[in-house]
């Protein structure tokens, strides 16, 4: 297969389970030919994941899975960055990255004011959930320097079992403002494939918004599976091919320094 799996936590995150090594073996099993680790960081002094990366261990290690896979697979060392965009954490932010040799850098919303999303949302009605939400993502596609929008409609994960879904038509010109800013900076689209392994049953984001993502002249499009252990890089990566290919998408990319590169769909 001509897929890369851009969104891999180890046990460099704070809720990896696997080694480098336990993971790039899996990608070989499953015939991807290369994987990106995205370990998690934030700047916020309140986030789980504050503090936590070693940085200097981790790109030692991928180095040396880079060299011990040489031929077979490529891997390259990234982040996800949470709440990227908020002004209190930009100094130490840039601090951070300046010291960093990185290939690729997800923008994800896990807290809105600092709180989870599974917290923020207690007490609020279904419209104040996701409006807030996706407030949050644009506020992060507008000043942050990431390369692409992690599981761009995460919220529906947390409230899927208490609202529901959202209606795309009702959040549609939200979502739109959305994704013309990303594609006005160069910034992409991760499909998430996490949301096929819980109650909500597709990926992060939906058909709708890949195929409004298209229609408005969107092409940066990254397979991530969020996996957190060896077992599920590369989950779903079929299926999620196939409804990239319904939306209009004739291939996906991935990241090397920060540039993408484009991965043609197998005909």
């Amino acid at each position: 297969m001509n897929l890369v799996d851009m969104h891999v936590h180890s046990i460099f995150s704070f809720d990896g389970k696997d080694s480098l090594l336990q993971e790039c073996e899996a990608a070989l099993e499953k015939e991807l030919c290369g994987i990106c680790f995205t370990e998690h960081f934030s700047a916020d002094k309140f986030d789980v994941s504050y503090g936590v990366l070693d940085y200097t261990n981790y790109r030692k290690q991928v180095s040396c899975c880079q060299k011990k896979y040489a031929g077979r697979l490529s891997i390259c060392c990234g982040l996800e960055i949470g709440e990227p965009h908020l002004v209190k954490c930009q100094k130490v932010l840039k601090k951070a990255l300046q010291n960093m040799q990185l290939d690729f850098i997800i923008g994800s919303i896990h807290n809105i004011g600092s709180k989870k999303i599974r917290l923020f949302m207690q007490g609020k009605t279904k419209e104040e959930i996701y409006r807030a939400y996706f407030n949050e993502v644009l506020l992060m596609v507008q000043t942050a320097d990431i390369d692409v929008i992690g599981h761009l409609d995460l919220a529906k994960r947390y409230a899927f079992s208490k609202v529901g879904d959202y209606s795309f038509p009702q959040y549609k010109e939200q979502i739109k403002k959305i994704l013309r800013c990303a594609i006005d900076r160069n910034i992409g689209i991760e499909v998430n494939t996490s949301g096929w392994r819980n109650a909500v049953k597709k990926p992060y984001p939906s058909f709708e918004v890949l195929s409004l993502y298209r229609q408005l002249g969107g092409k940066y499009i990254t397979l991530g599976s969020d996996a957190h252990n060896a077992k599920d890089i590369g989950a779903d990566f079929i299926k999620t091919e196939k409804l990239l290919r319904k939306s209009g998408f004739k291939e996906s990319y991935k990241y090397y320094a920060r540039k993408a590169q484009i991965l043609p769909f197998v005909l």
